[in-house]
């Protein structure tokens, strides 16, 4: 028999070689292994899509090495909004002393605007998808990106047009532009490989008068660098120079929004991904010590030092971290390319995005193997290392105490934070901002919950006693008996399970009640029967509109320049309307001050009362032309009463952005659309508005529920898995006492049931809590009632996936156990 002191050099040896220790907790740790290679593989695939993600030079401007850029707008850069135009006259000087510079060949400003091929009568279906499809430019503007004719001859007077060859149209064949006025007669003159349309320089100029980027071709032995300082000099502060990928910029805004809500959901599945894996890996090694408690008391029997014990829990957490994350790493070196095309289907990025590989999402995902993994192992470790020697010498595993003093302090400081963030939610003056407190909120229940639910397990259970006790017979008994007994092992099996429900039917409920009380509140304020909205087109032509005879909008974005004014160049949405008519179409409307009956003529403009303006006062604007223009205000209206920031008479929208488009007409009666429309009534309509943001929102929340499930999921099926390998002795003597195998198996899927049915109802009450505070405060910002949706079907899938692994996880592994009948013989239980 050894001695202490050779006991104590056993153990310093077994701990620091760890290989048979480590060999065997490994294979204990399976699931913890799949938890940290799945979390890692999400974190890879993530890292390298959003490495991919940067920002793409558009190909028509690929070849110009220098590009000068108007004015950023003053607003945050998640809107998205275009620069400040130059004006004709500004862009023509400005393209002139460009030109002029050492290593300039060429000066070409950059025009845009709204042409649309028809194709029999109606625009492409594959439009909806591509920006550029949609837009026109001149023709002068091709060689920055290297454009060449593949048959034809390029335009050179009004009315003449090149046209992507992929319509199947040839040279000298008419074809029809919708543009803003309507639709146009052309004649193809030339083919590209590129789609867009390209007309003769002096078109382009009427329908683009205002410019935001000259393109500077560069002679073959100019350094670009050096260009590009000179351009400064030129620009000073009117502009902007960009040079190699920060030409990025310039990518159409459509695909610059795509982009970012894509980075905004990988950034959200990686950061889901790691603190599920840490939540499911720690679940998993604290179940394992509870296991080994008397396995580590023997260690201490003889001689082990409670940090020589957490040293081997760091050992075997940090072996199962490497090896996981390696397995991660090329899992999401596969998978990142293989996701590629289906996000861009998924509109989580634009057209134009390539999967590249990089070194830092690598050097991210091998790293967060270990870190997650001992990250998860910290508490585990300092129970195992306090683990005292008498637990060798314990058989029963009776719990000794539920639950301790400062766990329930914690436990209801965290519920009380949870409540107070719950008013927060129910009185916030923005969506944006009630939505982050109800996602706090919850988090902090979640949490609160999870800390307290040893103590709640036995009021619920006992809740429950009535229908288990009515049907279950023994087994419901002994259901009762062994939830109650054991609350710290029904708790940590409920815990992932109430993190999952919770967090599925706050957020899938938060996003389908969000949607329908604004979709409600949108209808609310719209007085007229039908809505003419676009169909295959970004806008309503000038033609369409005057076919409807209705009540129309014609969006277009000012600037804001006035130098008491912050920020700079502050973009503003102005709606062209006729005042009579949008009065009548809009309930909301509320004048304070002024007549709206005086919006007329050219110089005229409504504001919010938000501008702390009056009446009379000068409002001076820079238009999409460039121009600025010093207006008269001659009303102020409320803040909610407009779709967007100002009014302005419909002819000054038009006179000064000629590829202005109609976003809605209201009509009273159903009529028949004109190209490129279709008619859809209130209710529709308010539901579509936001229909795009809606999908992707919804994709978005789908995403991080499977994420989010899937781990809960592994947690109680790993759980469950390692308890019922620990009861095995326990369930043969249930055998031995005449229970049959088929009752022994339905008392572990009981078992299994009423955990997850325990989680499912704590999370599905914090959920309630933050639903009901989101409810609230939407009520008061549409001013209406609002309906509380919660997806069921979703949260019935969650629950259901739960209950499923569970019931597998206990009953496979106690099938196999009690495949044989036991035996008695005269030391205990056999086979």
């Amino acid at each position: 028999m050894l001695s202490i002191q050779q006991g104590r050099g056993a153990v310093v040896s077994s701990i620091r070689n760890g290989c048979g220790t480590v060999a065997s907790n490994i294979r204990r740790s399976v699931s913890a292994f799949v938890a940290v290679a799945l979390g890692v593989a999400l974190v890879a695939t993530t890292t390298l899509l959003l490495a991919s993600g940067r920002p793409q030079v558009p190909d028509r401007l690929a070849q110009a090495a220098v590009v000068v850029q108007s004015p950023e707008a003053g607003a945050s850069a998640d809107s998205f909004m275009p620069t400040r135009p130059w004006s004709a006259t500004r862009a023509a000087e400005l393209t002139s002393r460009l030109a002029g510079l050492p290593g300039v060949a060429a000066a070409v400003p950059d025009r845009t605007f709204y042409a649309q091929p028809l194709v029999e009568g109606r625009p492409p279906a594959t439009d909806g998808q591509r920006e550029d499809a949609q837009q026109g430019h001149g023709w002068s503007s091709a060689q920055l990106g290297g454009l060449r004719l593949t048959a034809g001859e390029p335009p050179r007077k009004p009315g003449e047009v090149v046209v992507d060859r992929a319509l199947g149209l040839r040279a000298g064949e008419p074809v029809t532009l919708l543009t803003a006025a309507g639709p146009e007669s052309y004649t193809v003159t030339g083919l590209v490989d590129e789609p867009g349309v390209h007309v003769a320089d002096e078109v382009a100029a009427a329908l683009a008068p205002g410019v935001r980027a000259i393109g500077l071709m560069l002679t073959p032995d100019a350094d670009p660098e050096q260009v590009a300082t000179a351009a400064r000099g030129v620009v000073s502060a009117d502009g902007q120079v960009l040079t190699g990928a920060a030409r990025g910029a310039l990518e159409p805004r459509n695909d610059a929004r795509t982009r970012w809500i894509g980075m905004q959901v990988l950034t959200a599945t990686a950061a889901l991904a790691g603190f599920v894996t840490v939540f499911v890996v720690s679940s998993t090694f604290a179940f394992t010590i509870a296991q080994r408690r008397r396995e580590l008391g023997l260690l201490r029997a003889v001689g082990a030092t409670g940090r020589q014990v957490r040293r081997m829990v760091y050992v075997e957490a940090l072996t199962v971290g490497v090896l996981g994350g390696l397995v991660g790493l090329l899992v999401g070196l596969v998978l990142a390319p293989a996701l590629g095309r289906p996000i861009v289907d998924a509109g989580l990025e634009p057209s134009t995005f390539q999967v590249r590989y990089a070194p830092w999402p690598v050097a991210v995902a091998l790293a967060a193997g270990p870190v997650i993994a001992l990250l998860a192992v910290w508490s585990a470790s300092r129970r195992a290392a306090r683990v005292r020697p008498l637990e060798a010498l314990r058989e029963a595993a009776v719990e000794q105490r539920p639950i301790g003093r400062l766990r329930v302090v914690t436990g209801a400081l965290l519920v009380a934070m949870g409540a107070a963030l719950s008013v927060g939610t129910a009185t916030a003056a923005e969506a944006r901002i009630a939505g982050q407190y109800a996602l706090y909120a919850v988090m902090a229940l979640v949490a609160g919950a999870t800390v307290l639910a040893p103590a709640v397990v036995r009021p619920v259970v006992r809740l429950l006693r009535s229908p288990v006790r009515r049907r279950g017979g023994a087994v419901g008994l002994l259901v009762r008996g062994g939830a109650l007994t054991a609350t710290r092992r029904t708790a940590s099996i409920a815990a992932p399970v109430l993190l999952t429900v919770a967090f599925a039917v706050l957020v899938s409920g938060m996003v389908r009640t969000t949607t329908a009380a604004y979709a409600a509140g949108r209808a609310d304020n719209v007085n007229a029967g039908w809505i003419v909205v676009p169909d295959r087109a970004p806008g309503l032509s000038d033609q369409a509109v005057a076919a409807t005879g209705g009540t129309a909008l014609l969006p277009t974005t000012v600037f804001r320049t006035d130098p008491g004014t912050l920020p700079a160049n502050r973009p503003l949405t102005a709606l062209g309307v006729d005042p009579a008519g949008f009065a009548a179409a809009n309930r909301a409307l509320t004048v304070v001050a002024g007549s709206l009956n005086d919006l007329r003529g050219g110089d005229t403009v409504v504001v919010t009362a938000s501008t702390n303006l009056l009446p009379s006062q000068p409002y001076a604007l820079v238009f999409a032309d460039g121009t600025s223009v010093s207006l008269r205000i001659v009303a102020v209206v409320t803040d909610d009463s407009l779709p967007g920031d100002l009014l302005l008479p419909r002819a000054v929208v038009r006179t000064h952005d000629p590829s202005a488009l109609t976003s809605t007409v209201y009509v009273r009666d159903r009529i028949d659309p004109p190209a490129g429309a279709r008619i859809v009534d209130v209710a529709t309509w308010a539901a579509e508005a936001d229909a795009a943001e809606d999908r992707l929102v919804w994709l978005f929340t789908l995403l991080l529920i499977g994420v989010s499930a899937g781990y809960g999921a592994i947690a109680v099926a790993n759980t469950l898995l390692l308890a019922a390998a620990g009861r095995a002795a326990d369930l043969r003597l249930i055998r031995l006492a005449g229970a049959t195998r088929r009752q022994v198996i339905w008392l572990v899927t009981a078992e299994s049931a009423l955990v997850v049915l325990i989680g499912a109802l704590l999370g599905g009450a914090v959920a309630f809590v933050g639903l009901l505070s989101i409810r609230a405060g939407l009520a008061d910002q549409v001013g209406a009632p609002v309906d509380l949706v919660v997806p069921w079907s979703v949260v019935t899938g969650v629950v259901g996936l739960c209950l499923l692994l569970a019931a597998l996880a206990s009953v496979l592994p106690t099938w196999r156990s009690l495949r044989h009948r036991p035996a008695r013989s005269s030391v205990g239980v056999v086979g």
